[in-house]
């Protein structure tokens, strides 16, 4: 069967009318090779049900889903860092498809709604990259490497284990073009990548409104996201709506901070209003405790170093505000954007406390155990990667054993080891039967670091070898359901 019951569309972008997108059509390209394909995803919008030739029609050739009027390049502008581009829009992919978040069984259309037009279950959007050019390609050729399709995966991949709001690397197929880079060795691989996020409605999509100085589509902006993605805010309250947004984004910079991940390029049309993590380029995850850790090579100053993150998205949360001025008192925007800091504490705390496996015991304890892991990683230096020590210490004083006689066990000594080993074991193990899976018995985690990623992509390269790549996301998932 082409789709599942649990399938149900909801375009609910296309409603905005062309003022706010394009309609456009995928590249014809010479060849279309299934690489990966996310079954679990895909389960979830009731899509997993496709054959592999059906999903290629989709997701390669782009014919539309059923329910689903077309691709549409999204318009935008964006801060670059901080030089503002009012030349930018979906240059390289498109707005493919929106549907519901699947519960088991279809709904009739008419149950598809709530109140205030908000729908049940999430709406999630199926967007590319890599799918051919737009008006805004500004003379690019439209494409995605094959080499950048295989780290979104990874990418999207390792950010969902460890608890990070993310899009999901849907679909990878590779295309079969000769692509030259300047940035990588050429001609390259091509390949187009789909990815399920729950929205792609930038800040940027805002800004171009506010340089247009139309009012009424920032007015028409905010009711459309605020509805369909923070329908607890009151229609009209566009304070209202910021403070949702500032919320989410105070959680996803949180959590990027708490995995040891570097985003890279946080412009502010890299930014969306639902705080989830998407469109991954130059990232990287820490290798140890480093804040001024760059993921672009072109980031020449660290704008966008591992601990200038919550600053940026900070910065790029005001750009939006400036827009919102247009129809919004200063004052209750200002106040929004006054509740990043204190909301951006209060996640970190949550983030590390979740990294480490342990029940929250008050404000106090949690940032105790907040500032003396940190404390601790700063002492390790190299000698004490990032993601080791959430893992030898995962399920707090449980794990005592385990971590002391693990191939770290020497570099747990000392008066900053013991105020961590202190205020670690004020804290509950929170649901300690998680220590029973058998990753937890491994020496060592499942880490996302450069060596390992190039290591992947060289086999692909070389010689078409898929094992490495397919080994890790197992690996990845298998980590990711041991934690939770």
């Amino acid at each position: 069967m082409p789709v599942s019951a649990a399938y149900r569309p909801e375009p609910r972008f296309f409603d905005l009318g062309e003022a706010y997108g394009d309609a456009v059509h995928a590249a014809a390209f010479p060849q279309t090779r299934l690489r990966f394909r996310n079954d679990r995803a895909a389960a979830t919008v009731g899509l997993e049900t496709l054959d592999d030739a059906e999903w290629i029609a989709h997701f390669g050739r782009f014919e539309p889903l059923p329910g689903q009027p077309g691709p549409v390049a999204m318009r935008y502008h964006g801060h670059q860092f901080r030089t503002y581009n009012s030349d930018l829009g979906d240059g390289r992919g498109f707005l493919a498809a929106q549907v519901l978040e699947a519960p088991v069984g279809a709904r009739a259309a008419s149950d598809r709604l709530v109140s205030g037009g908000a729908p049940q279950g999430r709406l999630l959007d199926l967007g590319t990259k890599g799918s051919g050019q737009t008006p805004w390609s500004r003379g690019g050729d439209g494409r995605l490497t094959l080499k950048g399709g295989v780290r979104e995966v990874l990418a999207a991949e390792m950010l969902e284990a460890l608890g990070v709001p993310t899009s999901r690397a849907f679909s990878l197929i590779e295309t079969g073009e000769a692509l030259e880079r300047g940035d990588e060795p050429s001609p390259t691989r091509s390949a187009v990548l789909v990815r399920l996020s729950h929205s792609h409605i930038r800040f940027g999509t805002f800004q171009r409104a506010a340089y247009f100085g139309r009012a009424d589509m920032v007015e028409t902006l905010v009711e459309h996201a605020r509805a369909l993605y923070h329908p607890r805010v009151a229609a009209g309250d566009v304070a209202g709506f910021l403070r949702e947004v500032v919320a989410a984004s105070a959680r996803l910079t949180a959590r990027w901070v708490a995995a040891g991940f570097v985003h890279g390029v946080l412009n502010t049309d890299n930014l969306n209003v639902t705080g989830e993590s998407f469109d991954y380029g130059p990232w990287r995850f820490l290798p140890w405790y480093e804040p001024g850790f760059t993921a672009a090579y072109f980031d020449q100053t660290g704008l966008y170093a591992f601990a200038r993150q919550p600053e940026a998205v900070f910065w790029a949360l005001t750009q939006l505000g400036g827009a919102l001025k247009l129809v919004a008192e200063v004052e209750p925007l200002t106040e929004a954007l006054n509740g990043f800091g204190p909301a951006y504490i209060r996640e970190l705390r949550a983030a590390f406390l979740d990294r480490l496996g342990v029940s929250s015991l008050g404000e106090a304890a949690d940032q105790r155990l907040l500032d003396t892991t940190l404390a601790l990683l700063r002492e390790g230096g190299e000698a004490l990667r990032w993601e080791p020590l959430f893992h030898d210490w995962f399920g707090g004083f449980a794990s005592s054993a385990r971590a002391l006689g693990g191939p770290r066990g020497k570099l747990y000594q000392g008066e900053t080891f013991d105020a961590f080993r202190f205020a670690l074991f004020e804290h509950e193990p929170d649901r300690p039967d998680r220590l029973e899976h058998p990753v937890f018995a491994a020496p060592e985690p499942e880490e996302m670091l450069i060596d390992e990623v190039e290591a992947i992509w060289a086999a692909i390269d070389a010689r078409d070898d898929w094992g490495p790549f397919e080994d890790k996301v197992r690996r990845i998932r298998t980590a990711g359901e041991a934690r939770r």
